[in-house]
């Protein structure tokens, strides 16, 4: 099953799937793996394991600060890959997806970092800064594999422009929320709700939001105009502030309001 069929199934039981994100070696692999067992044991759908990198331009201060003490800590892309394999076997019941930034793929070698996520169990990548005309490669090597290339549609898109993105990516489309970068607080209104009936107009894939989800309340608003909320940040924050342990609770609060009855 790949991943688009993967959450469509899901869609039946839920009315919003979560996607969680976090970036390895920050504070700790040891800290990543008790994150993600938390996150899968209370009903977390798809993890973006994010292989950090110098410098992430999509991300805000909070994860640009992991990104970089993840780095000055020694991880490796190995090291990532190697962790990714493990939570893929560990915890099956959810669908983890590599995000990065496309100098890491195409240093390590675009075909070769590929097919070994493929070999480990990742069903798919976001990679923000690779836009679909310059990644016919990618988009190729990762479709021969099985795994989903997420494209992204942002406010800014034009309805021709989303079509198109669309028709070349794969899993979900990931619906930047707002203008800028990670971290920043998102408020459901008008604009919003337009944008994303554009999204849905635009595409059959299932839609992710992202960029300021961060409680039920912002989980809850995308009911009926999305399929997938995406928290990133305020995990992180929350794992700064409480530690790892109060992950589980925090997954369960946005659970709470996606069950279907």
């Amino acid at each position: 099953m790949n991943l688009q069929q993967d959450l469509q199934q899901r869609l039946r039981r839920k009315s919003v799937l979560l996607m969680t994100h976090l970036v390895l070696g920050y504070p700790s692999l040891a800290v990543n793996r008790e994150v993600i067992r938390q996150m899968a044991e209370n009903g977390v759908d798809c993890i973006e394991l994010q292989i950090p990198f110098s410098e992430p331009m999509a991300d805000g201060p909070m994860i640009l600060k992991a990104n970089q003490d993840a780095l000055a800590a020694g991880i490796t892309v190995q090291d990532c890959l190697a962790f990714a394999a493990e939570a893929a076997r560990d915890f099956p019941q959810v669908n983890f997806l590599f995000m990065t930034y496309c100098n890491i793929a195409f240093r390590y070698g675009l075909a070769n970092f590929i097919q070994r996520s493929a070999e480990i169990g990742i069903k798919g990548f976001i990679i923000p800064d690779l836009p679909p005309e310059e990644g016919a490669d990618y988009l190729r090597l990762s479709k021969e594999q099985g795994l989903a290339p997420v494209m992204f549609f942002t406010p800014t898109s034009t309805d021709e422009r989303m079509a198109d993105v669309a028709k070349q990516g794969g899993g979900f489309i990931y619906c930047v929320a707002r203008k800028g970068v990670t971290g920043q607080r998102t408020e459901m209104d008008n604009n919003l709700t337009g944008y994303l009936a554009r999204c849905r107009k635009a595409t059959d894939l299932p839609l992710a939001v992202g960029f300021g989800i961060a409680n039920r309340e912002d989980v809850a608003m995308l009911e009926g105009k999305a399929d997938m909320a995406v928290i990133g940040t305020a995990t992180i924050k929350l794992v700064d502030r409480e530690g790892a342990a109060a992950v589980g609770t925090f997954i369960r609060s946005l659970a709470g309001s996606t069950a279907m009855s």
